[in-house]
C-alpha cells in the first residue's frame, strides 16, 4: 500500500490484480481506513495441472491510520487496471464564505 498526500487529499493505493471490484470492501472508522477482501482462484477447469503456484488466494485486509484530518463523508474508492485508489479529501481550514440567504 502507498499512501502519499496532495494539496486536497490523502491517496492510498493498493495493487489488487485479479480481484474483482465486488469483492473488495473500503470502511473507513474514525481514523482508521480499513480495505479488506478476498481474491478468488480461478476456477478448476481453467487451471489443468499446476507446476508451480505463487499467486496467493483467499481473503486479506490492510488497515493504516490516516494522521491527516479528513472528511469522511466523502472518501472515494476506484478500482483500475488492479489498482485501487483511496482518495480522503482533507479538511477545509481557514476562512469560509458563507452564504447569506433572504426572504
Amino acid at each position: 500500500m502507498d499512501i502519499f498526500e496532495t494539496s486536497h487529499s490523502v491517496v492510498a493505493r493498493i495493487e489488487l490484480p485479479g480481484v474483482a471490484g465486488e469483492d473488495i470492501h473500503v470502511n473507513v472508522e474514525g481514523d482508521l481506513l480499513r480495505v479488506s477482501g478476498v481474491r478468488k482462484p480461478p476456477a478448476a477447469a481453467d487451471v489443468g495441472r499446476l507446476h508451480q503456484v505463487e499467486i496467493a488466494f483467499g481473503a486479506f485486509e490492510r488497515k493504516v491510520n490516516i494522521s491527516i484530518p479528513f472528511e469522511r463523508s466523502e472518501v472515494s474508492a476506484r478500482l483500475e487496471d488492479g489498482l485501487l485508489s483511496v482518495t480522503l479529501p482533507k479538511k477545509r481550514r481557514g476562512a469560509h464564505q458563507v452564504k447569506v440567504e433572504t426572504e
